[in-house]
Order: structure tokens, then C-alpha cells, then sequence
């Protein structure tokens, strides 16, 4: 893995191990060698992640929809900042450049980018790791609930692996590494559906 696209909030939590976090996430991906593909924000979370990756030399590519650049928030110490047209095209951008996806804690976009890169692995637009670092255990009841679908059976037994989940950044690139790709849904008969 090259590069990853890593899916956080652009909020700054009161507890500051969340900050923390990003740092670290971005400076550990860096000392691996491993470029940050983010929001292009300088606020929050992505901010912390974007700084952790550039003080350790790290490649940091920020792609931000054109509304949010123009705000102001937008991250010009980036080693490339791509301004895209929306969020379509954000986080089509975000599954071209990267080999995978990580999600630390965020809030209502986090998620949207977190099942989005989920569904597409389900349907074989991609064949990327999906990590998540369940730090704190931010993300407990959200894995109680992907268990949930998979019981109820709205997740199919083949596609139960798409999300990989850590609760330390070591051992979900580990288990990242080790992802191999299901059989997505373009490719199964109707009678496996």
C-alpha cells in the first residue's frame, strides 16, 4: 500500500486524544512510507492528519470540493491539493489515488465516505482494504451494528470481510495487508443473491 485515503472529521473534539490520534495517524503512515490521501482541509482531524504525515516528510494529497476551498479551509501546505467539482467527485478521486481506506473517528461525512468505499468494494467498483481504527472505542456500536446486518442477513456471508477493524493502527495495516478480494456483486449469479 502507497498511499491510503484517510476519512476523519474536519471538527476539533473538546478531548484532545482525538487530535492526538490524527497526528499520530498521519505521522505513522509517513515513517512507513505510506502517502495520505485526505479531505484537503487544514481544520480538525484532517488538519492533525495532514500535519502528522507532513512533519515526518511524509506525501500528504488533499482533494477538496471547490464550495469548501473557497471558504478557506482548505490546506495549502499539501504536497498536491486537487479542487474538485463536489463530493462525487471527491471521493472518486479520493479511490483513484489511493490503495485503500482507513477511517478514524469523524462524524456525518466520515460515514458517508466510510459506507460509500463499502458499497463499492460490495459491488466491485473496488477491490481496496477498508480499515477502521476503532480507537477509544468510538466505533463500537457501529461494529454492533455491521454484526446486526450481517445477522439479519442484509450483509451476504461472501461480503461479511469487506471492513476491516482495529482498534490500533499497527495491527489494522497488518490485517490490511493480509485483505484479499470477495466476489463482488457484478460478479455473482442471480441464485447467489
Amino acid at each position: 500500500m502507497k498511499r491510503l485515503a484517510i476519512y476523519c472529521g474536519s471538527a476539533t473534539p473538546e478531548d484532545p486524544r482525538y487530535i492526538e490520534l490524527a497526528h499520530e495517524v498521519g505521522q505513522d503512515l509517513a515513517e512507513r512510507g505510506i502517502g495520505v490521501v485526505y479531505g484537503g482541509g487544514r481544520l480538525g482531524l484532517m488538519g492533525a492528519v495532514a500535519s502528522g504525515a507532513l512533519e515526518a516528510g511524509g506525501e500528504v494529497i488533499g482533494v477538496i470540493p471547490e464550495a469548501l476551498a473557497n471558504s478557506e479551509v482548505a490546506n495549502h501546505d499539501c504536497t498536491e491539493l486537487y479542487t474538485v467539482g463536489g463530493m462525487h467527485e471527491r471521493k472518486q478521486r479520493f479511490t483513484d489515488l489511493s490503495d485503500g481506506f482507513i477511517t478514524i473517528p469523524g462524524g456525518v461525512g466520515t460515514m458517508d465516505e466510510l459506507w460509500e468505499a463499502m458499497s463499492w468494494a460490495q459491488l466491485g467498483y473496488h477491490q481496496k482494504p477498508v480499515g477502521l481504527l476503532n480507537s477509544f472505542g468510538f466505533y463500537d456500536d457501529l461494529l454492533a451494528f455491521n454484526r446486526k446486518m450481517a445477522d439479519v442477513g442484509f450483509v451476504r456471508p461472501v461480503h461479511q470481510g469487506i471492513l476491516i477493524a482495529a482498534e490500533a493502527l499497527p495491527r489494522l495495516l497488518k490485517l490490511m495487508a493480509e485483505y484479499r478480494p470477495h466476489t463482488p456483486i457484478f460478479q455473482m449469479k442471480a441464485d447467489d443473491l
